[in-house]
Order: C-alpha cells, then structure tokens, then sequence
C-alpha cells in the first residue's frame, strides 16, 4: 500500500469535523490525492445503517453489528481501493469509536468489539500479536481529547442532537474512557491534539502532528 489511512476520533463536540477540510487541503496543496469518508457511512449501504444507529432504539449488541457491517461495506468499498491508488484516505471517526461509543458508552463487550474487529478489518496475509491476524487501521489517528463537561457545553447549542448527542455528561465521560484505553493500547498510532484551546491553537497542533509523522512536508 502506498496510500496514507489518517482517521479523526473524539467525543461529540470535541471539533474534530472542524479540521478535517483543512487538512485535506493541506495535503492536496502537497500534490495528493485525498478521499475524504466518514463512519458510519461512506457508501450507500453504511449510510443506510447509519441512520439507524443514529437514530433507531436499539440494544448495544445490536448497534455493534450494525456499525461493524457498515464499516466492512465501507472498508471494500472505499477505503482499501483508495489505498491502492496511492490516496490519502481521511476518515470522520473508524473502529476506535466503536470501542469508545458502544464498549465504553453503551457497556458492550470489550472482547467482542475485538472479535467483530478482527472478522471486520482482518488481513489475511499476516499474522498480529494479539488478535492473529493483522488488522487494516489507520497509519495515524487524530485524537481531539476534550473534557467531557466542555463537550456537554457545546452541544447544548448544537443543532438537533441525534440519539448518541443527547446522551448525558456521564455517558461522555464513559466514553472518554473507552477512547483512553485505546490509546494505552496503541499509543504510537495515536496523535492527542488538546481541544480545549481555540480553533486556531487546535489546528496548529493537528498540523505540528501531520508534519512530525512526515505525512506533511514541514
């Protein structure tokens, strides 16, 4: 692969949306090609599911597998025939928010997530350390980490919130969590951006990440 898998995580209201159109013009102003997609979504199919997740009562179990075969329709479809082509592949939220939303928000199992994860984005021509088969993830993850007290301040001038928005401050709190743990796991493939600061400040740091992992030339 010669592409480039860049994926942007965080609790709602974290801003991360924000960013995402500049960075992409920064790396079209270095001469790539850039795709940019969000999760859930990104095809017609996961578009589908994702109004349901959004929107639709539903247990966590559920959800999960809903949002799992959105991500493989999504995986197939867009994102790996990107990388094919030399892209860079820019990603409104992947597999870490389903971690984060329905293993530390909604209290599904943590172990399943990973299972699902590997049936989901699992390689079939190398082995991983911990699930037996290498994964297709992200080469870098922005992570805009908010406390979720702010986050809960934000939304609450937001538009009409979806089922997830509306959640209380607790629920972001588990979430932060769930996105905490995943970067212990796999701290090298994470870049933390603090989102507390003004936009200005939160896109400097973004941009000082993509240079300093040579994704962007300085």
């Amino acid at each position: 692969m010669q592409g480039l898998f860049i994926s942007f995580e965080g609790i709602d209201g974290a801003g991360k949306s924000s960013h995402i159109d500049a960075v992409r013009e920064a790396f079209e102003r270095a001469g790539r090609n850039v795709t940019l997609t969000r999760e859930p979504g990104g095809t017609p199919l996961a578009e589908q599911l994702r109004q349901m997740v959004l929107n639709d009562p539903m247990d966590a179990m559920t959800e999960a597998l809903l949002v799992f075969a959105a991500r493989r329709d999504h995986l197939c479809s867009i994102i790996l025939p990107a990388l094919k082509k030399g892209n860079v592949v820019l990603c409104d939220r992947f597999s870490d928010a389903s971690f984060a939303y329905q293993g530390a928000g909604r209290g599904f199992d943590w172990r399943m997530l990973e299972t699902l994860e590997a049936w989901v984005q699992g390689k079939d021509d190398a082995a991983d350390t911990t699930t037996g088969r290498a994964l297709w993830k992200p080469h870098t993850t922005i992570w805009f980490d908010l406390p979720p007290a702010v986050a809960a301040t934000r939304l609450a001038g937001a538009r009409v919130p979806d089922k997830f928005e509306s959640q209380p401050q607790a629920f972001f709190e588990q979430v932060a969590s769930g996105y905490a743990r995943r970067v212990a796991a796999d701290p090298v493939r994470f870049a933390r951006i603090n989102a507390d600061q003004s936009l200005q400040a939160v896109r400097g740091e973004v941009m000082a990440a993509l240079v300093s992992r040579a994704h962007l030339p300085a």
